[in-house]
């Protein structure tokens, strides 16, 4: 694997530059030891315990496709065409968690219902993809609002989004049911008005200090924008290829307060098997200067039936953040290595790249780099303000060695290229009864060259989430 020259010369020159000025931080070994104390032990009870709580999201989102790329809606019959797409969906969740029961065996139980609103209905502000919005495949329905046959909105609809039970010992949590679950390969998604989940079994151990445990197998997910469940499919591959089983384990170890590693195996069965290599470290002091450095690394490979045909991907990518009081600068190089797409699960967020932002720059063969700056604006006596902005670029796209299978259209793919850019404003309410309250506004743009697959489009976000306890 080759980095360009660009990237070493970034990457070089914020090295250099930590090293010099970073104030050096504790890198002091921590052994792995016997967890002393017990979660379990401190069980209050099922009612004791007990809580009502929940969110409610308004999102908003406004595209425009560019250089010709079109959506479509149904009107009187007939496909037609239309260059923008808005959607607007109000997202509320009302969660319970009982308490651990008492004993050497605890047990509890989580249930959430989550309803969905649609305040935008218009057909045609609703059109369905029809080729060149990241995110969607080429006849993909709409992905953001719940429509009916023909393009009509549900104006409303709710479902069971969590509904487990949990069994603890000591440190380790038995949960069965659908549930959300965070690792690099199956974690929950949460960029609609709603996020997805997971129905399975999955265990989580904490016996050792600075070393958990993670084993899972999940049968179905729960997509962010449907009331039923699902089969797990791939985000870029072919439709018809479903996953029975997906079953994964992982291990994270924090060696060091200042570094945290974790090593992740998942089989999709039929589709893949996919392995995970994760690294993050903090040097030095943000008062005067800190590097932090983040590594990512993938590697797939067909399992089962190939029902994906065949895969052999190796993807990494590499990120190098400079901080300084309210300012952060971040270099990231990426890098996919197979003649098909670096892919992941449907209705996830099992893409932990570095340049994964409105497009994932995971083409065949893809190398990309970003530069992105962060502004804190609590050093400035404006605490939970923040604003940051980025750009990426992405080339040497080549997907004309494929031999086919179930990433069909990637041998078009010869030299192609796009890039990225996006500016962004977040605020949390600091206090008061709305305190907690986030604020998120966005703008991105992206543009690509005639046969990369995520097309040209300016897309406009404003999603404000309000969350509120009852017990």
């Amino acid at each position: 694997m080759k980095l360009s020259s660009t990237a070493l010369l970034a990457l070089a020159i914020s090295s250099i530059t930590a090293t010099a000025y970073a104030e050096t931080q504790s890198q002091e070994f921590t052994p792995v030891s016997v967890n002393t104390k017990s979660a379990q032990a401190e069980a209050t009870g099922f009612v004791e315990g007990q809580s009502i709580s929940g969110t409610t999201r308004n999102w908003y989102a406004n595209e425009q496709l560019k250089r010709g790329g079109k959506f479509a809606y149904k009107k009187d019959g007939v496909s037609t065409p239309t260059d923008r797409r808005i959607n607007w969906v109000q997202g509320t969740i009302i969660k319970y968690n009982s308490g651990f029961t008492e004993g050497t065996v605890g047990f509890s139980t989580e249930v959430a219902a989550y309803n969905a609103i649609a305040l935008e209905r218009d057909r045609e502000n609703l059109a369905s993809n029809n080729g060149g919005a990241p995110g969607t495949r080429p006849g993909a329905g709409n992905n953001r609002t719940l429509t009916k046959e023909g393009g009509d909105a549900q104006g409303q609809w709710s479902k069971l989004g969590l509904a487990n039970v949990k069994a603890r010992i000591s440190n380790t949590t038995l949960t069965a049911g659908r549930m959300n679950f965070s690792s690099p390969q199956v974690d929950v998604i949460g960029n609609r008005a709603l996020p997805s989940s997971f129905e399975g079994i999955a265990i989580h151990s904490e016996e050792l200090n600075n070393l958990s445990f993670d084993l899972a197998t999940f049968d179905r997910n729960s997509p962010r924008t449907e009331e039923s469940l699902s089969k797990f499919r791939s985000e870029y591959g072919s439709i018809d290829a479903e996953a029975d089983h997906v079953n994964t384990a992982g291990i994270t170890y924090t060696p060091f307060a200042s570094l945290t590693t974790s090593l992740w195996g998942t089989q999709a069965e039929d589709l893949w098997n996919q392995y995970y290599f994760g690294a993050s470290h903090v040097l030095g002091d943000s008062s005067v200067l800190s590097l932090t450095t983040g590594l990512n690394y993938y590697k797939t490979v067909d399992e089962g039936k190939k029902l994906l045909g065949e895969i052999d991907n190796d993807t990494y990518s590499l990120s190098l953040g400079l901080t300084h009081l309210a300012h952060s600068l971040t270099f990231s190089y990426q890098e996919v290595n197979g003649n098909e797409y670096f892919d992941y699960l449907h209705e996830t967020n099992g893409i932990y790249l570095a340049n994964s932002l409105l497009s994932d720059f995971n083409g065949p063969n893809e190398k990309s780099f970003q530069i992105a700056y962060g502004l804190n604006m609590a050093e400035y006596g404006v605490p939970g303000l923040k604003f940051n902005i980025y750009q990426a670029r992405g080339w040497g796209i080549d997907g004309t060695h494929y031999k086919g299978g179930g990433y069909d259209g990637v041998q078009a793919m010869d030299g192609e290229t796009h890039y990225e850019y996006g500016i962004g404003a977040a605020y949390a309410v600091q206090s008061g009864p709305l305190k907690a309250t986030a604020i998120r506004a966005t703008y991105t743009a992206h543009r690509a060259s005639e046969n990369q697959a995520d097309g040209s489009i300016n897309e406009f976000r404003l999603v404000t989430t309000i969350p509120f306890n009852i017990l």
